[in-house]
């Protein structure tokens, strides 16, 4: 067989996989495009290896051994992640990309006292009270 046809298949598994990450704004799809890159990583590496063993009579198989430890951290990366995305999730409510990444910045979503929500009105008074606790002379008589 010819070395043409995995690394053809690894590119298109690949170019794949980051086409999911990039477009894809579920968490955990995000980390199955990841997986998928991968794959096309080990693809690439057991079919060089392949390649390279019979052009040189070698029976290392250093290639194979190589994919064995990405298929280890893989793995232990999605486990990771799976425990990662379910933890925010339970905190956050949502396993969105783009709102988890606004949250990060310091940015707050749609909710009382974030900054989308419009400022309060003033106090009929001319102060700057928003309502919510006493001006500032009733409080000084309520702790006289």
């Amino acid at each position: 067989m010819h070395l043409v046809y995995p690394a053809v298949l690894a590119a298109l598994l690949f170019c794949t996989g980051l086409y999911g990450v990039l477009a894809r704004r579920n968490a955990i799809l995000v980390l199955m495009s990841v997986e998928l890159m991968l794959n096309a990583v080990n693809l690439n590496l057991v079919a060089f290896d392949v390649w390279l063993s019979r052009a040189a009579d070698d029976k290392l198989h250093s290639g194979q051994a190589v994919t064995l430890f990405t298929i280890a951290i893989a793995a232990a990366e999605i486990g990771i992640g799976l425990a990662i995305v379910l933890a925010v999730y339970r905190g956050r409510g949502t396993s969105d990309v783009d709102k988890l990444r606004d949250t990060a910045e310091g940015h707050e979503s749609d909710g009382p006292g974030g900054t989308d929500a419009p400022d309060a009105p003033d106090a009929p008074d001319g102060s700057d009270n928003d309502g919510t606790e006493p001006p500032a002379a009733e409080k000084a008589e309520a702790t006289a």
